[in-house]
């Protein structure tokens, strides 16, 4: 990987390397969440938590937090609202969707001359009538009268990106 990716070279070392590989895919939730890690790498679970606020610190890695099985709480209908926004109103509309508990992504995306929306919300809830009762809600805050809701069918896949 390092060869490959001179970036990572310069400013982490191999230890670096084997800890994002070792909890890429979660830590345990314990009182002692790096305990597995620290004693494969033959480190303190302090020197761990340093690493990892240096890493986060030079942008190697962009964040570290927990991940709710959303499915497993009951909210089993996805719908991903499609918006076409006025692009002097992008951040401050963005925002406002964004705020609302029921949208867990909210993206900006560029429209196409066959798919005319520009703005894409991701809506969770117990059913695809909650749903479509959150969009409506978020379109009257918005001013936005026109979208469309397309639901999950199935997730084929949900993993971040590995090293």
């Amino acid at each position: 990987m390092s060869e490959q990716n001179p970036i990572w070279k310069s400013d982490m070392d191999e230890t670096d390397e084997k800890l994002i590989r070792l909890i890429q895919d979660g830590i345990e939730f314990t009182h002692a969440p790096f305990a597995a890690a620290a004693e494969e790498l033959g480190i303190s679970e302090d020197e761990i938590v340093v690493r990892l606020k240096k890493l986060n610190e030079q942008k190697k890695i962009r964040r570290f937090g927990a991940s709710i099985g959303h499915i497993a709480l009951g909210f089993t209908a996805n719908g991903m609202g499609v918006w076409d926004i006025p692009e002097d109103k992008i951040e401050e509309i963005g925002q406002k969707m964004a705020s609302f508990h029921e949208v867990s992504h909210c993206y900006h995306r560029p429209r196409s001359a066959e798919w005319p929306y520009n703005m894409y919300t991701m809506i969770h809830g117990r059913t695809q009538e909650e749903c479509y009762a959150a969009a409506e809600k978020i379109s009257k805050a918005v001013g936005i009268p026109e979208y469309r809701l397309v639901f999950s069918e199935r997730e084929l896949k949900k993993k971040g990106v590995r090293i």
